[in-house]
């Protein structure tokens, strides 16, 4: 009979309470760490389904920047109730019967169409009429200067006659045609070699692309006066609008800045975005009215003057955080924003300030909304170990600047003269992109500021009702259109 070896079975071995509680605290450290971990992937997340979900309706992005998944579109205009189209009492625009016209074509009927009887020497009863409107055939003319030269039978001295000032060549083009040159590549934004071709096609003549940048050289330089008096009168404007964005330059991105009011345009390019770029404009740190922007931070360190945020974006981000978040105080708060617009709208054109009582509560609905908003976002905890500020969520982020810029939120509560959002910026710039998506860059520095120059000036020519190609051609014959400074109003 073999000998069975027994397995001898070793009893665990006993740990002292300085081991167990070296364990404990060891495997509590693990946890706190791997909570962590959890915490910061889920924060990850969360940014990352945060930066799907925007798009260009709940949020700041560009409509260009949606791609070829357009969002629905999401009208933020409550309804007015009314029908589409022309309301009652609207004045209409059509061609009316011209009381002398340029031409007149008698088409006379000389046999009866029913029984072929001839007509010829009948008198005709009535005339009717039809008018069409159209232009005439087109064609440059060449206008030749000659000069005399003669020898003076006194002082045997040859002289000649003075050219006109602006005839500077044996051969040039005209002031008109500069200003049309002008008009279709900086108004109508059409690349220089199609603006040549298409006055090719018009005057069976075309120029060379040299002829634009000549004319658009004039014109910067003719309109200069102009430039000078709208960003007086920006400066001292009681209300103005700023904004800014990319432009490529250069193949370089740098960014394009705009003030501007109902009648004033200023459009300028620099390398800097911030406050570097807005003290070389040189309209901001002069500004000691109302400023109507975005939360850029770089606005707010002119302090000199008063500020008032978009609130086109605020509802934007409301949005967003209620349909991403489902907070409902987000959704309410932007119902409340547009009650305050709805209720300023039915208020007499004249009034400067609402009642005092429907300001407090408008107020008292602000705040308490807030109060909502931070209940349901109260401060996270630091993690262990993290330095510096705690990273916060964008609900949290959006209510700070609510309650801490609550002046600069409801402005046009207080003053009526402000408006509930800076959308007057963003189409001024609106074109200035358009040139961009069409020309995809400026080649050169020289030309960005060109451009920028001659679109300020008619922008705000357009804005005052004048024609474009008139004031283009008054500065080109030094005779440029000037805005003239609004007569101040007593308070």
């Amino acid at each position: 009979m073999s000998k069975t070896k027994a397995t001898a079975v070793q009893e665990p071995k006993k740990l002292r309470r300085a081991d167990l509680v070296s364990l404990v605290e060891a495997q509590a450290l693990e946890i706190a760490e791997l909570k962590a971990l959890v915490l910061s992937q889920a924060a990850t997340i969360r940014a990352l389904q945060d930066q799907v979900a925007k798009n260009s309706q709940n949020s700041h992005k560009p409509p260009s920047s949606d791609g070829l998944k357009k969002p629905k579109p999401k009208n933020l205009r409550q309804s007015s109730g009314r029908k589409a189209g022309g309301q009652k009492g609207h004045t209409g625009h059509r061609l009316e019967i011209c009381a002398e016209p340029d031409h007149i074509v008698r088409h006379e009927l000389t046999t009866c169409p029913h029984c072929t009887t001839d007509l010829s020497a009948v008198a005709a009863d009535e005339i009717g009429r039809r008018q069409v409107y159209d232009v005439p055939p087109v064609r440059i003319e060449v206008t030749e200067h000659q000069v005399e030269c003669k020898v003076c039978p006194q002082c045997q001295q040859v002289s000649q006659a003075a050219y006109p000032a602006d005839v500077t060549k044996e051969t040039q083009y005209g002031a008109r045609i500069k200003a049309q040159a002008t008009y279709l590549n900086v108004y109508q934004l059409i690349p220089m070699a199609r603006s040549c071709e298409l006055l090719g096609d018009f005057y069976q003549h075309e120029p060379a692309p040299a002829l634009i940048i000549e004319a658009n050289h004039a014109v910067q330089a003719g309109s200069q006066p102009a430039i000078d008096a709208i960003k007086e009168q920006l400066i001292a404007a009681d209300v103005t609008h700023h904004d800014e964005s990319g432009l490529r330059i250069e193949g370089k991105t740098q960014w394009l800045h705009v003030a501007s009011t109902d009648e004033l345009t200023y459009y300028e390019a620099h390398g800097k975005r911030g406050q570097e770029a807005m003290n070389e404009i040189d309209i901001l740190p002069n500004r000691t009215g109302t400023v109507v922007h975005d939360h850029w931070s770089s606005y707010q360190t002119f302090d000199q003057c008063e500020h008032a945020y978009c609130n086109a974006h605020h509802l934007r981000e409301l949005r967003f955080i209620y349909e991403e978040y489902a907070q409902t105080w987000a959704q309410q708060m932007s119902q409340l924003l547009l009650d305050i617009k709805a209720e300023i709208a039915l208020s007499p054109p004249d009034t400067q300030r609402l009642p005092p009582e429907r300001i407090r509560h408008f107020e008292r609905r602000y705040d308490d909304l807030l109060t909502q908003g931070f209940d349901q976002n109260p401060v996270a905890d630091k993690p262990p170990k993290q330095r510096g500020r705690i990273k916060q969520s964008p609900p949290k982020n959006l209510l700070d600047r609510l309650h801490i810029h609550k002046p600069e939120v409801l402005a046009f509560m207080y003053d009526l003269r402000i408006p509930f959002d800076n959308n007057l910026a963003e189409r001024d710039i609106r074109m200035i992109k358009l040139k961009q998506k069409i020309s995809g860059t400026f080649r050169t520095k020289d030309g960005a500021d060109t451009f920028c120059h001659i679109r300020s000036y008619l922008s705000t020519v357009r804005k005052h009702g004048r024609n474009v190609i008139d004031a283009i051609y008054g500065a080109l014959t030094q005779q440029p259109f000037i805005p003239h400074a609004p007569a101040a109003h007593a308070e």
